[in-house]
């Protein structure tokens, strides 16, 4: 049995990690944009509709905190899936003077068509990978996702809540 290959060095690890999410980042990018221009939607676009219909009726800056960006840039967004008539602004029960942003039924049914062509697509992708390592792999995705957003003061985005399949 031969020896184990000496472990790298932190900052080669660090490159090593940052060239393939660089990589697997771009090839999901290029997916998002084909799957989401087919339906005549802009990636940005897809990803509001899935932190809506996930989230549900939320307001403009709870939606640009999830998206990662500035409020005009989320009501940029919203501008246009509220033009396809995919999302609505309705008053907030709370507050009639705040508005929350809602899917529609049709914005409903696209979000739910994209989810099944990704989750057909990424099922594909999975079946050449043991149960285990799928498990394991999605724990450290979670993690480092958390880890990532919460070192760039993303501490209000979903993806910041602990994981409950984390010890």
């Amino acid at each position: 049995m031969s020896d184990p290959a000496p472990a790298a060095e932190p900052q080669e690890e660090a490159e090593d990690f940052h060239r393939a999410l660089l990589d697997l980042v771009r090839l999901q990018q290029f997916r998002d944009r084909e799957r989401a221009s087919y339906y005549g939607l802009t990636v940005s676009g897809a990803h509001a509709l899935e932190a809506l219909a996930r989230l549900g009726a939320v307001s403009l800056n709870r939606l640009a905190a999830e998206l990662f960006v500035d409020k005009s840039t989320a009501c940029r967004i919203v501008g246009l899936l509220e033009d396809h008539g995919w999302v609505r602004r309705v008053a907030d029960p709370r507050d009639g003077r705040a508005l929350q942003l809602q899917v529609t039924d049709a914005g409903r049914d696209l979000h739910a068509q994209l989810l099944d062509d990704a989750v057909w697509e990424v099922e594909a992708i999975l079946a050449g990978f043991a149960p285990d390592a799928r498990g394991e792999t999605l724990r450290f995705l979670r993690r480092l996702t958390r880890v990532s957003a919460l070192h760039a003061g993303a501490e209000n985005a979903s993806c910041c809540a602990p994981d409950p399949t984390e010890e």
